[in-house]
């Protein structure tokens, strides 16, 4: 099983940059694609855009050209459901779930705290609250004579978890003087780390415990060309799942957007 996860920053103009659909349909063909800012309405998606993939599932916004998420997959789930418990954002189309056969997935674009870091209590103590139990709540939902299936939550994280995950990490964590960066602050940090204490696994960290490598990049200053990166989009999957992670892959050299491709393959 191949899943990859991208943060396009835009649809409609990602699939025009050169290459783009060419890493999907010729050169990965992934079995499940997942797509966060997506900015764009459903009738504004071709669907012709993935030929391959016949399944395809949008999650929009109410504001349009905000936010968004999307699934597109050559395996039709067995059922597809938006949104969470007790989420403090129901109109941004952050939340997209989809059961398959022997596992749930989650396609997520994680909130960020905002420059003025005006939405890091809401990201803190309701967001990551609430998004914690909603992957718990699908670990034991009941799934018939093979038991309860694994969850796999892939998406914009919006966070750095450790100093290894950013470029400069004394520059941007909190401080007795400074709150810290958007992203990087010991709030939006204990939400991955709470996801790991729950059980979860990173699946890039998990097989690269020391290997540096970013997911995002400012468009300012040359950032990418520098590689002064962060490593914000991850594939998290349930324990059970720790002996079927094949592979975790960062397509750090696959451009398009601020954000590079991720993925998974799991042994079936």
């Amino acid at each position: 099983m191949h899943i990859i996860s991208w943060n396009v920053n835009g649809f409609r103009a990602w699939k025009d940059k050169a290459g783009t659909l060419d890493f999907f349909n010729q050169q990965e063909q992934p079995d499940i694609i997942c797509l966060q800012e997506t900015k764009a309405q459903p009738d504004q998606v071709d669907e012709t855009t993935f030929p391959d993939y016949p399944f395809d599932y949008y999650h929009s916004a109410t504001k349009k050209g905000y936010s968004s998420t999307a699934i597109f997959s050559k395996i039709e789930p067995k059922k597809v459901w938006f949104g969470m418990d007790n989420s403090p954002i129901d109109d941004e189309g952050r939340i997209m779930n989809a059961e398959f056969d022997d596992f749930i997935l989650v396609n997520v674009y994680t909130p960020n705290a905002k420059p003025d870091l005006a939405r890091l209590n809401l990201r803190h103590q309701e967001w990551d609250v609430a998004f914690l139990k909603h992957l718990k709540k699908l670990e034991n939902l009941p799934a018939g004579r093979h038991g309860k299936k694994p969850v796999i939550a892939c998406g914009d994280f919006n966070a750095a978890h450790q100093d290894i995950d950013i470029a400069r990490p004394d520059a941007n964590r909190t401080t007795d003087k400074n709150p810290g960066s958007p992203g990087f602050t010991d709030q939006e940090r204990e939400g991955i780390t709470n996801l790991l204490d729950a059980g979860f696994i990173d699946t890039w960290r998990a097989l690269y415990p020391d290997k540096v490598q970013y997911t995002w990049w400012s468009y300012r200053a040359g950032a990418r060309e520098r590689n002064v990166g962060w490593r914000i989009d991850y594939f998290f999957v349930s324990a059970s799942l720790k002996d079927r992670i094949k592979e975790a892959t960062i397509y750090d050299q696959v451009t398009g957007s601020d954000h590079c491709p991720v993925g998974i393959e799991l042994t079936r």
